[in-house]
């Protein structure tokens, strides 16, 4: 038996979490959620995500910042990580895209369109 892509979820709205991994789940892919970059973190040094999903507005460290650091880094910088966040304004596209982010899904999102996106990002990884 394959193993289930994981999706990391880094998401601080709890109904935004629970929407996006349900979706997710019923797509057939592992999903972890952290509310905030430092459980994130620890989430990652469990298991690497094949994708992480972040939204830009954390408490804490910001999702651009985490974006970043997650960049700068050897163990996690091919991870891609695609912005998931209702901040949809261009000017948050680009600082998204300029902090490190591969994508940008705006925030609301079907459930078909979110995996959608997560399919199509999981694929070009693997070209």
């Amino acid at each position: 038996m394959t193993k289930k892509p994981l999706i990391l979820i880094v998401e601080d709205d709890p109904s935004s979490l629970m929407l996006a991994t349900a979706a997710l789940e019923a797509d057939g892919f592992d999903v972890a959620g952290s509310e905030s970059a430092e459980l994130a973190r620890e989430a990652i040094s469990r298991r690497k995500p094949a994708l992480i999903l972040m939204d830009i507005g954390l408490p804490g460290m910001d999702g651009l910042e985490f974006t970043k650091e997650l960049k700068s880094r050897p163990g996690t910088a091919a991870i891609p990580i695609v912005a998931l966040t209702a901040n949809n304004m261009p000017l948050y596209e680009r600082a998204a895209r300029v902090a490190g982010c591969e994508g940008f899904i705006a925030k609301p999102v079907s459930p078909a369109a979110l995996t959608a996106e997560v399919r199509t990002f999981l694929s070009l990884g693997r070209q």
